[in-house]
């Protein structure tokens, strides 16, 4: 079946009453904002219905006014995993991996350019409901980048597949470049060096890090050994929501060649893949005992592509499933 997160219904219909719509206006509804509070998941036709239905309520450009009052909590543990990427690009690198916890009808490919770098949402349109769907994500893109960069950044183009509406006000207020109707593909494009910009956590933590290892190196002093693996290891549990780093990933955030970060933990008496190992043991023991995030999200987060190898991996850690470890005692 597909489906999309209650999360986003939610937006739908909040967003419809922030408008002007009343409880009366929303009966059509096969599941109202009451029976939503108790569901974690909505079919894609309900959900495509409520976009089709409110279309019809509201002045032209809902969909695109829905995706503009995005929240990146709004997206439940894919907003989660946004929050530690280094890179503007990598929230696109995450929501391969995520996206089927906020739906299972869509996915983005992000074709890089040399100048221009094309995001294009793969999915179909034949339902109008999918249309206004497919406006929405498009819309929130753009919120969602300024929002983990910290700056304006703006599209140069962006593409529908579906004809143009009569009034373009919403879209052009939202997305501020050339946009194009008819096209083979949904897609929205951006400067290629804007993204590959340090996101602004990234800024922070990362800046930290290195500001404090030219002071300590100022005074000819190293950064202590054990000081020195903690940076890591938060350096890797930041990057574990896109997958296993490399080793030249976190060289690179650190400012040093891959030799260098090598001799530097093996002074410190370990390796990285034993670092790794450790970071996604760490997180997974704290995850399942202090939140309840399901164990597939928590499997994820901790850089796993399946719930069946980290069912794997966490057995071998501790001698218990997830499962038999969160149980209460």
């Amino acid at each position: 079946m597909n489906y999309f997160s209650v999360r986003l219904y939610e937006k739908i219909l909040n967003c419809a009453i922030a408008e002007g719509l009343t409880s009366k206006d929303l009966k059509d509804l096969t599941i109202s904002p009451e029976d939503a509070e108790s569901l974690k998941f909505v079919s894609a036709d309900e959900h495509l219905r409520a976009h089709e239905l409110l279309n019809q309520k509201l002045k032209p450009g809902f969909a695109i006014r829905v995706g503009q009052q995005m929240k990146i909590d709004d997206y439940g543990v894919l907003g989660l995993s946004w929050r530690t990427c280094s890179r503007v690009r990598e929230i696109f690198d995450r929501s391969e991996r995520y996206f089927k916890l906020l739906s299972n009808t869509y996915n983005w490919e992000v074709q890089e350019g040399a100048s221009i770098s094309q995001i294009i949402l793969n999915r179909e349109a034949h339902k109008r409901g999918m249309q206004l769907s497919s406006e929405a994500s498009l819309s929130a893109t753009v919120v969602v980048i300024q929002a983990m960069s910290e700056k304006k950044l703006g599209p140069v183009e962006v593409c529908f597949k579906h004809n143009p509406p009569k009034d373009l006000t919403s879209f052009t207020e939202a997305f501020k470049c050339k946009i194009n109707f008819n096209q083979p593909q949904y897609s929205i494009s951006y400067r290629t060096i804007d993204l590959n910009l340090r996101t602004a956590k990234a800024d922070a933590s990362i800046n930290e890090y290195l500001l404090k290892q030219v002071d300590e190196e100022t005074k000819g002093i190293k950064i202590q050994s054990n000081k020195f693996v903690q940076d890591v290891e938060l350096l890797i549990q930041d990057a574990l929501p896109t997958g296993i780093p490399s080793i030249h990933y976190i060289a690179d955030l650190t400012a040093m060649s891959n030799r260098t970060l090598t001799r530097r933990l093996s002074e410190a008496g370990v390796t990285y893949r034993d670092l790794i190992k450790k970071t996604q043991e760490t997180i997974a023991m704290d995850m399942l005992s202090n939140t309840n995030q399901s164990i597939g999200e928590i499997a994820f987060l901790t850089g796993f592509s399946e719930q069946s190898a980290f069912n794997r991996a966490f057995k071998k850690w501790t001698g218990l499933t997830p499962s038999e470890f969160r149980k209460p005692n």
